[in-house]
């Protein structure tokens, strides 16, 4: 019991730091200067109005200063890495997947809130993602030739896709993000499971495209942040995805 509350304050403390990554990478701000303030009136947050979760609590989702309504993001990514950290333990144990799993993890956190929010996949995560991906290979699954095929398949896979849209249609329909993102996670994850991923989130976002379209909110050409569904497959992939291949392959 007590691995599991030091691993979920910690959790908490590295969620902290990821909504920092969150707000400043998209409008290109360094993540450790200034210290961290109030968007609003820019006033600099106290150590004990910055305690993961239980501040946002007793402030009331407000800034102490200027009233400023604090977004319920924060506290989720929080929770949201306190749970990835008690999780990936619980499944990998103190073992070789275990670091590599959870700055995988950390990375998926950013990236699906970044492009949920301002539909930017930073490089700064991305192109580092891929090597430490593909480093962490020679030591951890899938092995470094799985994952030099991950991302071969993973960025080759998109951009026919993305070339393809463009020769039919005229116009882009995937971003170059989407493809390094998915090429991180081939490096992560190994090319079987970057297919797992792939189909999870093509699943994911035709479902909510198809219901955007019912409730009259969105059309044919509605734009979707499918960076946000490739870090949910992933999330299904890194963690159930063989489990989940296995059955696919079973139905044939």
């Amino acid at each position: 019991m007590g691995a599991y509350l030091l691993l979920a304050a910690l959790g908490l403390a590295v969620g902290s730091f990821l909504n920092v990554c969150i707000h400043r990478l998209p409008i290109g701000e360094s993540v450790v200067r200034p210290p961290s303030h109030c968007p609003g009136c820019a006033r600099v947050i106290r150590w004990y109005e910055n305690v993961p979760v239980v501040s946002y609590l007793a402030l009331r989702a407000r800034c102490r200063g200027c009233g400023t309504r604090i977004s319920a993001i924060y506290p989720l990514v929080e929770v949201a890495t306190a749970a990835l950290f008690v999780g990936t333990y619980t499944l990998f144990g103190v073992g070789p997947l275990l670091l590599p799993r959870l700055l995988f993890g950390c990375a998926m956190i950013v990236l699906l809130v970044t492009d949920l929010q301002h539909r930017i996949l930073p490089n700064v995560i991305t192109i580092p993602g891929t090597l430490a991906g593909f480093l962490f290979s020679f030591t951890a699954p899938p092995g470094w030739i799985n994952s030099l095929i991950g991302v071969a398949a993973g960025a080759g896979i998109l951009l026919g896709l993305a070339w393809t849209y463009a020769r039919l249609r005229h116009e882009e329909g995937l971003g170059m993000g989407d493809v390094k993102m998915l090429a991180m996670i081939g490096a992560f994850l190994g090319w079987k499971l970057t297919l797992v991923t792939l189909m999870m989130a093509s699943f994911a976002g035709s479902m909510i495209g198809l219901a955007l379209i019912l409730m009259r909110r969105g059309g044919m050409k509605h734009a979707l942040p499918f960076g946000t569904f490739l870090a949910l497959g992933a999330a299904v992939a890194a963690t159930v995805g063989m489990g989940v291949l296995d059955w696919y392959l079973q139905l044939w």
